[in-house]
């Protein structure tokens, strides 16, 4: 609840007082990273009672916890978030402004927290904030990365990667816990000793804890973010300093870092992929260490973790924690392997998040057998039992043609499977996993994502925000299915007029953004063309940024009658090593420099790519947002997240049949989404037909004529053969099939064209998908994982 104990008053005192004696400033020399920090520390200060509070709760109270293995967390900025859980944001507004502070330069002051890329990082940190608004106890395990992925930037429209550097500054939120340190070892050998195989690693490195308090919604309840920092176990080698050998003196501590450096390093080499396991075993094998190190507190009998116990593991990346969770019962408490596994799988559950093949990791016996030898035995060890009990066909396996398979490995480890949109789920049993759901008929099952709607609608879309509370009163905050309490206002043009009011008000904020940070001028009256995610192939921005070449074509040449003027934005990071997702951004950024300078289109049309796409971007444009892309090839994504974000504040989809577009449509009904595309059926059986490329180009000549353009070198006159690969690629290469759903996607934008054009309509559609999205709240998703999953019962 909001804690009406904190008048400005007492908020200036505990600034002021962090201000003075956490950080050695006076009020007359403070900078805005001054104020901004002892602001959060007094902020962390009203978590810190409930955080206590909570834990204690579940000590007493002998609950169960939900311990959430991810590889990404990515939680963006803390400070407003947690003045808007705290129910304290106008007593702070207040507060500095006393001090002549501006709050929102405050907040804007903040880093984003480095943990994480995209839609997986995101929906744990949804998650998180779920799990402490319902009152499930919960830890989330992590890495705590120095560098995170990398700071985007664009030169001549390429992208550039340099490190991140959040941590550069003091992180406020964080809590150092030195006592909670594990050993981590790789490498080595097996010895025999007293009759029974022992491991002797080769390396070791100590994983330091660092907590970050999550607070739930109106401070009722809070869990533990614990990420971990990769330590030396060695000295600091002094004799070798004296000799004047400075880089081998400090060469474990470098190496030990190295671990928490930097998320998903680049594994084209063989160096890479043994750093990318090795920091999977350890956030793993020091989550798992800290588990049985709580359980122990007050439990004696092992065999009872499953009661006490639930792990989550999000993707294949923390696969190990089934082998490691095995051989720290066997190997470290003397548990015989029998009820080490069945103990292992009763606590163990796995989420799958992907359909991509690549995705899935498999890693080469060698590399698996080298980095982690023990626990090679254990994994041929749980794939002889799984063989033997259940004799699966002899081409499903864990260990097959010299690899470890991860996603096997996670679906036998655990008790559950879940899936994450219903299309998604279906297609794991029918397309990924058949054998194996054969086999163990009712593990798989549903679990359809969803997002905060304290941080995504309340924080990031306060004008929204204010006019639902002021039309359905407050509370939908954590019970969204009330915003169906909008249906009927959106058939009264008072409503419709005061929600275009805050859409707008939203847009002019972005517009004056993108004029001040790029130099483009746009006008708040255009139809805002939203697509930020990761750069992928199957994301399919080639197929959004051919289409805008041809809808600008079209422009120049007369044939659209009244244009709707048209901003389109993208947004997102391609992997360091992946060339043909750099070469599409590459191609937008030049496609962009045209368009926003050609006379004669104007503003008509206008293209912009900013640059290091991170949360805070997103809570910025996702509520200025008019129209939502979610064009991926279907069948390849696997739920999405920002479709639901965009939905909430208020923005129509274009989208195919994909993922948890499915389940929009269905919320929404047809005439509030734009559909396009062929559906999964389809799209594989689109794949068998010859050169179906050559015959969907040759049936499209708008898709002709811009292939042509590029082709020419007309977004690249210094260098005309620059993208002749993409052309290629359409061409002849079109797996993810851009050539054949452009056609069916460029009339669906005509179509968004004339709703735009019908102001009453429009602002129906968007009203309708804001009352329709509580289905997407992950309040309602970890319910589902409460109950389904992991049996856990609320402490609220």
């Amino acid at each position: 609840m909001t804690d009406l104990s904190l008048t400005p008053n007492l908020l200036k005192s505990d600034i002021l007082r962090h201000l003075t004696y956490t950080l050695g400033k006076d009020a007359d020399h403070a900078s805005t990273y001054d104020w901004r920090m002892a602001l959060s520390y007094a902020i962390r200060d009203r978590i810190v009672e409930p955080w206590f509070t909570s834990t204690r709760r579940t000590w007493a109270e002998k609950r169960k916890r939900v311990y959430y293995l991810s590889m990404e967390f990515l939680i963006g900025r803390l400070l407003e978030d947690a003045t808007i859980n705290l129910g304290l944001y106008d007593t702070v507004q207040e507060t500095m402004a006393g001090f002549g502070q501006d709050l929102r330069r405050l907040i804007d002051d903040e880093p984003d927290a480095a943990l994480g890329n995209g839609g997986l990082g995101r929906l744990a940190a949804c998650f998180m904030e779920s799990m402490a608004t319902l009152g499930c106890p919960a830890y989330g395990y992590g890495i705590r990365y120095e560098h995170g992925l990398f700071r985007q930037w664009f030169e001549k429209g390429m992208q550039v990667e340099t490190p991140e550097d959040w941590l550069k500054m003091t992180n406020p939120w964080e809590f150092a816990r030195p006592e909670a340190a594990y050993t981590v070892g790789f490498k080595g050998q097996l010895e025999i000793r007293d009759g029974r195989e022992i491991w002797v690693p080769g390396e070791t490195v100590t994983a330091e804890a660092h907590d970050t308090p999550v607070i739930g919604w109106q401070g009722r309840w809070a869990n533990t973010l614990r990420l971990w920092a990769a330590k030396s176990t060695a000295m600091f080698d002094l004799k070798r300093f004296n000799h004047g050998d400075y880089s081998a003196a400090a060469e474990p501590e470098t190496l030990a870092r190295t671990l928490s450096r930097v998320l998903y390093p680049d594994d084209t080499t063989y160096q890479g992929k043994e750093l990318r396991l090795k920091q999977e075993f350890f956030l793993t094998s020091a989550a798992l260490q800290d588990i049985l190190r709580r359980y122990l507190v007050d439990h004696t009998d092992l065999r009872g973790l499953p009661n006490a116990v639930a792990i989550q593991m999000n993707d294949t990346h923390p696969a190990i924690a089934g082998p490691e969770l095995i051989r720290l019962l066997t190997d470290v408490h003397g548990l015989p392997f029998a009820d080490a596994l069945e103990t292992a799988r009763a606590c163990l559950s796995y989420t799958n998040h992907t359909l991509l093949p690549e995705a899935l990791e498999r890693w080469a016996t060698f590399t698996f057998g080298n980095v982690l030898p023990r626990h090679m035995q254990i994994v041929e060890r749980i794939d002889s039992w799984h063989r033997n009990t259940f004799h699966p066909p002899h081409y499903v396996g864990i260990v097959k043609h010299h690899e470890v398979r991860m996603g096997e490995l996670a679906f036998v480890m655990s008790h559950k499977v879940n899936g994450v949109s219903a299309l998604h789920s279906e297609l794991v049993k029918k397309n990924l996993f058949p054998e194996l759901d054969r086999l163990h008929p009712g593990r798989i099952l549903n679990e359809t994502n969803g997002v905060t709607p304290r941080r995504w609608l309340k924080m990031a879309n306060r004008p929204l925000s204010k006019l639902i509370s002021d039309t359905i009163g407050e509370g939908w905050e954590d019970d969204l299915d009330r915003l169906q309490g909008l249906v009927p206002h959106t058939a009264d043009a008072g409503f419709l007029a005061a929600f275009g009011a805050a859409k707008r008000e939203n847009k002019v904020q972005v517009a004056n953004w993108i004029g001040q940070e790029f130099g483009v001028k746009v006008s708040p009256d255009a139809l805002f063309d939203v697509q930020i995610k990761r750069i992928h192939e199957y994301k399919r921005q080639l197929l959004n940024i051919l289409e805008t070449i041809a809808h600008w074509h079209k422009l120049r040449s007369g044939q659209i009658v009244d244009p709707v003027p048209r901003l389109k934005i993208f947004g997102g990071k391609a992997a360091p090593g992946y060339a043909v997702a750099k070469e599409i951004i590459r191609l937008i950024n030049d496609v962009a420099t045209i368009i926003n300078n050609d006379p004669k289109t104007g503003d008509l049309l206008k293209v912009v790519f900013p640059p290091n796409y991170n949360v805070s971007m997103a809570e910025r444009l996702i509520p200025a947002s008019d129209l939502s892309e979610q064009i991926s090839t279907a069948g390849k994504e696997a739920s999405g997240t920002g479709n639901m974000k965009f939905m909430m504040n208020g923005a129509p989809t274009i989208g195919t049949l994909d993922g948890a577009n499915v389940e929009i449509l269905q919320e929404v009904g047809l005439e509030n989404f734009f559909l396009f595309g062929l559906t999964t059926e389809e799209v594989i059986a689109r794949r068998q037909v010859h050169e179906h490329e050559r015959l969907a180009i040759e049936a499209s000549p708008e898709l002709q004529d811009v292939l042509q353009m590029i082709a020419e070198g007309r977004f690249s006159p210094e260098e005309p053969g620059r993208y002749h690969g993409i052309v290629n690629g359409v061409w002849h290469h079109d797996y993810f099939l851009v050539s054949s759903d452009f056609a069916s996607y460029h009339a669906a934008q005509d179509r968004v064209d004339e709703a735009y054009a019908d102001r009453q309509r429009w602002l129906r559609m968007a009203a309708l998908n804001t009352a329709h999205s509580g289905f997407f709240s992950s309040d309602r998703t970890i319910r589902g994982y409460m109950a389904d999953v992991w049996g856990v019962t609320p402490a609220l």
